[in-house]
Protein backbone atom coordinates (compact mmCIF):
# COMPACT_ATOMS: atom_id res chain seq x y z
CA UNK A 1 0.00 0.00 0.00
CA UNK A 2 0.99 3.85 -0.40
CA UNK A 3 2.11 5.84 2.54
CA UNK A 4 0.82 8.80 0.59
CA UNK A 5 -2.63 10.05 3.07
CA UNK A 6 -4.78 8.41 0.52
CA UNK A 7 -8.52 8.33 0.52
CA UNK A 8 -10.38 6.26 -1.73
CA UNK A 9 -14.28 7.24 -1.95
CA UNK A 10 -17.17 6.54 -3.74
CA UNK A 11 -17.23 8.33 -7.32
CA UNK A 12 -19.53 11.73 -7.02
CA UNK A 13 -21.25 13.32 -9.96
CA UNK A 14 -19.18 16.42 -9.35
CA UNK A 15 -16.10 14.23 -10.08
CA UNK A 16 -16.77 13.83 -13.44
CA UNK A 17 -14.77 16.60 -14.98
CA UNK A 18 -11.72 15.68 -13.14
CA UNK A 19 -12.21 11.70 -14.03
CA UNK A 20 -12.25 13.16 -17.93
CA UNK A 21 -9.45 14.99 -18.05
CA UNK A 22 -7.39 12.52 -15.65
CA UNK A 23 -8.49 9.55 -18.43
CA UNK A 24 -7.44 12.16 -21.21
CA UNK A 25 -3.99 12.78 -19.69
CA UNK A 26 -3.31 8.94 -19.26
CA UNK A 27 -5.10 7.35 -22.48
CA UNK A 28 -5.15 9.71 -24.90
CA UNK A 29 -8.15 10.87 -27.38
CA UNK A 30 -8.37 7.27 -29.23
CA UNK A 31 -9.39 5.72 -26.07
CA UNK A 32 -12.84 5.99 -27.26
CA UNK A 33 -12.04 3.54 -30.30
CA UNK A 34 -11.37 0.60 -27.82
CA UNK A 35 -13.34 -1.98 -27.51
CA UNK A 36 -13.83 -1.60 -23.93
CA UNK A 37 -14.93 2.14 -24.46
CA UNK A 38 -17.48 0.62 -27.06
CA UNK A 39 -19.18 -1.60 -24.23
CA UNK A 40 -19.56 1.40 -22.23
CA UNK A 41 -20.93 3.89 -24.34
CA UNK A 42 -24.50 5.31 -23.49
CA UNK A 43 -24.34 3.30 -20.08
CA UNK A 44 -23.70 5.05 -17.03
CA UNK A 45 -21.04 3.75 -14.41
CA UNK A 46 -22.91 1.93 -11.62
CA UNK A 47 -21.98 4.78 -8.25
CA UNK A 48 -22.05 2.19 -5.52
CA UNK A 49 -19.18 0.39 -7.62
CA UNK A 50 -17.14 3.41 -9.18
CA UNK A 51 -14.61 5.13 -6.79
CA UNK A 52 -12.06 7.78 -7.12
CA UNK A 53 -8.48 8.18 -5.21
CA UNK A 54 -7.15 11.02 -3.42
CA UNK A 55 -4.68 12.83 -2.13
CA UNK A 56 -5.98 15.88 0.13
CA UNK A 57 -8.17 17.51 -2.57
CA UNK A 58 -6.23 16.07 -5.38
CA UNK A 59 -8.26 13.31 -7.68
CA UNK A 60 -5.05 11.04 -8.78
CA UNK A 61 -7.16 7.81 -9.25
CA UNK A 62 -10.20 6.15 -10.73
CA UNK A 63 -12.38 2.97 -10.86
CA UNK A 64 -15.70 3.08 -12.70
CA UNK A 65 -17.34 -0.51 -13.20
CA UNK A 66 -20.49 -0.69 -15.77
CA UNK A 67 -22.97 -3.04 -16.39
CA UNK A 68 -22.42 -5.64 -19.60
CA UNK A 69 -24.47 -8.99 -20.56
CA UNK A 70 -22.17 -11.87 -21.86
CA UNK A 71 -24.11 -14.22 -23.94
CA UNK A 72 -27.43 -13.42 -21.55
CA UNK A 73 -25.71 -13.70 -18.30
CA UNK A 74 -25.17 -10.05 -16.42
CA UNK A 75 -21.83 -9.28 -15.47
CA UNK A 76 -19.97 -6.19 -15.19
CA UNK A 77 -16.91 -4.26 -16.82
CA UNK A 78 -14.35 -3.09 -14.70
CA UNK A 79 -12.81 0.24 -16.02
CA UNK A 80 -11.61 2.41 -17.08
CA UNK A 81 -8.53 2.22 -14.09
CA UNK A 82 -6.63 5.35 -14.04
CA UNK A 83 -4.05 6.63 -11.87
CA UNK A 84 -2.33 10.02 -12.24
CA UNK A 85 0.97 9.21 -13.79
CA UNK A 86 2.86 11.09 -11.11
CA UNK A 87 1.04 9.14 -8.79
CA UNK A 88 1.65 5.41 -10.36
CA UNK A 89 3.40 2.47 -8.37
CA UNK A 90 2.32 3.77 -5.08
CA UNK A 91 -0.64 0.88 -4.06
CA UNK A 92 -3.15 3.62 -5.60
CA UNK A 93 -4.77 1.33 -8.75
CA UNK A 94 -4.88 -2.02 -6.72
CA UNK A 95 -6.68 -0.09 -3.51
CA UNK A 96 -9.48 1.28 -5.92
CA UNK A 97 -9.70 -1.92 -7.57
CA UNK A 98 -9.96 -3.61 -3.78
CA UNK A 99 -12.61 -1.26 -3.31
CA UNK A 100 -14.81 -1.85 -6.23
CA UNK A 101 -14.28 -5.73 -6.32
CA UNK A 102 -15.52 -5.43 -2.55
CA UNK A 103 -18.43 -3.65 -3.54
CA UNK A 104 -19.38 -5.77 -6.25
CA UNK A 105 -18.76 -9.27 -4.15
CA UNK A 106 -21.11 -7.74 -1.51
CA UNK A 107 -23.79 -6.85 -3.55
CA UNK A 108 -23.81 -9.91 -5.15
CA UNK A 109 -21.94 -9.27 -8.16
CA UNK A 110 -20.93 -12.27 -9.98
CA UNK A 111 -18.65 -11.88 -12.26
CA UNK A 112 -16.62 -8.91 -13.92
CA UNK A 113 -14.47 -8.87 -17.14
CA UNK A 114 -12.03 -6.41 -18.45
CA UNK A 115 -9.60 -5.51 -21.10
CA UNK A 116 -6.13 -4.71 -19.57
CA UNK A 117 -2.75 -6.63 -19.15
CA UNK A 118 -3.04 -9.82 -17.06
CA UNK A 119 0.29 -9.57 -15.22
CA UNK A 120 -1.06 -6.74 -13.44
CA UNK A 121 -4.46 -8.11 -13.33
CA UNK A 122 -3.60 -11.76 -12.34
CA UNK A 123 -2.62 -10.03 -9.10
CA UNK A 124 -5.89 -9.43 -7.71
CA UNK A 125 -7.50 -12.67 -9.04
CA UNK A 126 -8.39 -12.51 -13.27
CA UNK A 127 -7.57 -14.89 -15.52
CA UNK A 128 -7.45 -14.91 -19.24
CA UNK A 129 -10.61 -15.83 -20.78
CA UNK A 130 -10.31 -19.17 -22.49
CA UNK A 131 -10.82 -18.71 -26.18
CA UNK A 132 -13.89 -18.59 -27.81
CA UNK A 133 -15.79 -18.00 -25.04
CA UNK A 134 -16.59 -14.29 -24.98
CA UNK A 135 -16.50 -11.97 -28.80
CA UNK A 136 -16.37 -8.75 -28.61
CA UNK A 137 -17.49 -5.43 -30.63
CA UNK A 138 -14.08 -4.69 -32.34
CA UNK A 139 -11.13 -5.87 -32.39
CA UNK A 140 -9.18 -7.08 -29.65
CA UNK A 141 -5.98 -8.86 -28.10
CA UNK A 142 -7.78 -12.07 -26.56
CA UNK A 143 -4.66 -12.43 -24.50
CA UNK A 144 -5.63 -8.88 -22.67
CA UNK A 145 -9.52 -10.34 -21.82
CA UNK A 146 -9.72 -11.38 -18.70
CA UNK A 147 -12.63 -12.41 -15.89
CA UNK A 148 -12.88 -12.78 -12.21
CA UNK A 149 -15.58 -14.88 -10.69
CA UNK A 150 -16.90 -12.96 -7.54
CA UNK A 151 -19.10 -16.15 -6.98
CA UNK A 152 -18.06 -19.28 -7.25
CA UNK A 153 -18.87 -20.93 -11.06
CA UNK A 154 -19.92 -17.43 -12.18
CA UNK A 155 -18.53 -17.72 -15.77
CA UNK A 156 -20.31 -21.09 -16.27
CA UNK A 157 -23.23 -19.39 -17.77
CA UNK A 158 -21.28 -16.17 -19.42
CA UNK A 159 -20.54 -17.42 -22.84
CA UNK A 160 -21.17 -15.55 -26.37
CA UNK A 161 -21.24 -11.72 -27.27
CA UNK A 162 -20.50 -9.32 -24.60
CA UNK A 163 -22.43 -6.16 -25.04
CA UNK A 164 -23.76 -3.25 -23.02
CA UNK A 165 -26.22 -4.10 -20.24
CA UNK A 166 -28.62 -1.98 -19.33
CA UNK A 167 -29.72 -4.15 -16.38
CA UNK A 168 -28.52 -2.06 -13.30
CA UNK A 169 -28.27 1.57 -14.21
CA UNK A 170 -27.16 3.91 -12.04
CA UNK A 171 -27.20 7.96 -11.63
CA UNK A 172 -23.51 8.55 -11.96
CA UNK A 173 -21.72 10.53 -14.39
Amino acid sequence: MTSLPLAILHEQPDDAPAIEKLQERAFGPGRYARTAYRLREGVAPMAELSFVARVGTFLVGSNRMSPIKIGEAQALLLGPLVVDPAFRSRGIGEALLDASLKSAADLGHGLVMLVGDEPYYRRVGFSRIPDGRVSLPGPVDPNRVLWRSLVANAEQAATGPARRGFWALSASA
